[in-house]
């Protein structure tokens, strides 16, 4: 811990943080109502990095665990409301995310590398033929509109998406430095030497996946009671899922904290370039793509200089 307290890791997080705290002071409610959705966005990217930066699965699947997470929230509020409060609809979406992912890991964990991030692309696909077929419990490719909101005030939603990061970020990262995680990078890096060690190796990574599915299914469920709404596109969407993945190697892979920088980046870098039309889109993605071309180690690794977290 002491070694953690002095690296410029704590001081780049605690300097985020600061940040963070002081914004709604200066920022307009347009400013925070885009960094709620980038804290979101933020944890997504973590709980994908837990599973990837550190037991080395290739999960091309999150918005899987997301959309189950949103869409079970969404549902529960627009058929059984006001019966249901907002919080019991957001803690079903999050058991509903995790029962999913422990129905998804099981088969897939069976298979390694491309196959299974096969497995988890068609969980995607599948998941999004469903919301489609099942339109008159969904919404379809319309969407799903939920009546019930969180709050309507813009300093209300920061404040609970920014509490919900930090603390899922905290979790996270002491999760990846416990125990569990150093167990998770040996089967990552050599999963059969691992195993000959005495480690269970799939059970550390199932642990993993439930622990993302977690989060990202609580994520998902807080933000559609953010966003009044749930479609396809903004949770379930392929191109969602290559965005987080992108902002969780952008930032840094296996440091949980990279993840949320390289998604409130990007979420950040496409709204102040959005003026420029689809042009706006191609520059964010070379500068991800330089970026992860030339400094593998992402954002946290430029400003580190190759120094040991």
């Amino acid at each position: 811990m002491p070694n953690f307290v002095s690296s410029r890791l704590f001081w780049i997080g605690l300097l985020t943080v600061v940040v963070a705290l002081v914004l709604p002071t200066y920022v307009s409610g347009y400013v925070l109502g885009l960094l709620t959705v980038a804290y979101y966005t933020a944890v997504f990217a973590m709980s994908w990095d837990l599973l990837f930066g550190f037991a080395g699965e290739v999960n091309f699947g999150p918005t899987f665990l997301i959309g189950v997470g949103a869409y079970t929230a969404g549902i529960l509020d627009a058929h059984f409301s006001p019966g249901l409060s907002i919080w019991l609809c957001i803690a079903a979406g999050a058991l509903a995310a995790v029962v999913g992912g422990v129905v998804l890991a099981l088969p897939a964990l069976r298979v390694s590398g491309p196959y299974f991030g096969l497995t988890t692309l068609v969980a995607v696909l599948m998941l999004q033929n469903f919301i489609v077929v099942a339109a008159g419990l969904t919404g379809g490719e319309i969407g799903l509109a939920v009546p019930d909101v969180i709050s309507i005030d813009a300093k209300t939603n920061y404040w609970i998406a920014l509490g919900f990061m930090l603390v899922s970020g905290a979790i996270l990262f002491g999760l990846s430095r416990s125990a569990i995680g150093l167990i998770l990078q040996a089967s990552g890096q050599d999963k059969i030497q691992a195993g000959a060690l005495g480690f269970n190796v799939t059970k550390h990574k199932l642990a993993a996946f439930v622990v993302s599915a977690f989060f990202s299914g609580l994520a998902g469920a807080l933000m559609v009671f953010y966003m009044g709404t749930a479609s396809v596109s903004t949770f379930v969407d392929v191109g969602v899922g290559v965005q987080i993945i992108i902002a969780a190697v952008l930032g840094g892979r296996r440091t949980v904290i990279g993840a949320a920088i390289g998604a409130i980046f990007l979420i950040g870098m496409g709204e102040l370039l959005r003026p420029l039309g689809e042009l706006a889109t191609l520059i964010v993605s070379v500068i991800a793509l330089v970026v992860i071309l030339f400094f593998p180690d992402g954002f946290l690794g430029m400003i580190r200089g190759g120094a040991k977290a």
